[in-house]
């Protein structure tokens, strides 16, 4: 365990490390770290769901984004080594992740139960991983996990299958982060010590055929509703918790590539197409300026003056509030 400070403020860091909140409340509290939401006790009832993502997202600020266009693809900015992208969880995803739990729970259910449950996991997902907005600039890039993958793969394992790692776990102010290093198999021994990704099913994210699979120990960060169990109808329900607007710990996966200073390329109309405009967040990560949506328009056409189709807006999945 390692502590250190950088823009979003002094968190803790496990190395090699992938900790379920019970497991990280216990080794934050051995170290005598006082964090007021993680060690929150009676927190309303909610779902643990399997998420399995296809997608990537990398936001940037306009700087970033005259980078990217610049170089033509993706590099840490900072002249690090490795390269921050995030999973995409959206309707589609919130709804077989529902599905499976349903599936899961109530195996035997008829058909005529499956009928009558209502969805609820929407209702769950309040925290910015399930947003369009943005806390880090008002660009994102978001790309099939799998084009990422074999961009990777050929750009930097000269064709062989990228090595994927438990990286770390940080724990930030409100904010669990489970980190996933893919380094090139020429690079072994450099991360030797960390453990390799399994596909373990009590693990936190796992990959198999395409996806990440992420199961999510907190989704909510603003917990106000309840999750209830009808065991007699089989079905889950969802009611107004006894305290509303209770606020906990969120979690989230990064993906992080060993890049070393190259840049992971890709063609510039790609790159473009796959380019959308954020709101900022209700929250931001503190260094992380924003553009109105008609003056990032101008400067993504400046960009790309070839490009005829106009800048697209994210559209809010939910919202939710902060203190």
């Amino acid at each position: 365990m390692t502590s250190h400070f950088n823009q979003r403020g002094r968190n803790l860091v496990f190395k090699g490390l992938h900790l379920k909140l019970k497991d990280l409340r216990k080794k934050a509290e051995e170290e005598g770290w006082k964090n007021r939401y993680l060690f929150k006790d009676h927190i309303p009832a909610y779902p643990r769901p399997e998420f399995h993502v296809s997608h990537l997202k990398h936001d940037t600020d306009q700087a970033g984004l005259r980078g990217i266009r610049r170089d033509g693809g993706f590099r840490n900015p900072a002249d690090g080594s490795l390269l921050w992208w995030s999973l995409v969880v959206g309707s589609d995803e919130i709804r077989s992740a529902e599905r499976r739990l349903l599936e899961t729970t109530y195996p035997d259910r008829t058909e005529e139960q499956a009928q009558k449950q209502q969805s609820f996991l929407e209702k769950f997902a309040t925290s910015p991983v399930f947003m369009e907005s943005s806390r880090l600039g008002s660009y994102r890039f978001t790309f099939p996990l799998e084009e990422v993958l074999k961009a990777y793969r050929d750009q930097f394992c000269s064709g062989a299958q990228p090595v994927m790692r438990l990286f770390r776990t940080i724990l930030y102010k409100q904010e669990v982060m489970y980190a996933v290093l893919v380094h090139s198999p020429a690079n072994q021994q450099l991360f030797s010590d960390l453990p390799l990704l399994t596909d373990d099913p009590n693990s936190v994210c796992t990959y198999r055929d395409g996806h990440f699979i992420w199961r999510s120990e907190a989704m909510c960060e603003t917990h106000r509703y309840k999750l209830v169990h009808r065991q007699y109808e089989e079905q889950m329900v969802v009611r107004e918790a006894c305290k509303p607007h209770q606020f906990y710990v969120w979690d989230n996966v990064g993906v992080v590539l060993h890049v070393d200073r190259q840049v992971l390329q890709f063609d510039a109309g790609r790159l473009r197409e796959n380019l959308t405009f954020c709101d900022k967040g209700p929250v931001t990560v503190k260094g992380s300026p924003h553009d109105p949506f008609v003056g990032a328009a101008e400067i993504v056409k400046e960009l790309w003056p070839n490009c005829l189709s106009p800048l697209k807006r994210a559209v809010c999945l939910s919202f939710y509030t902060f203190i």
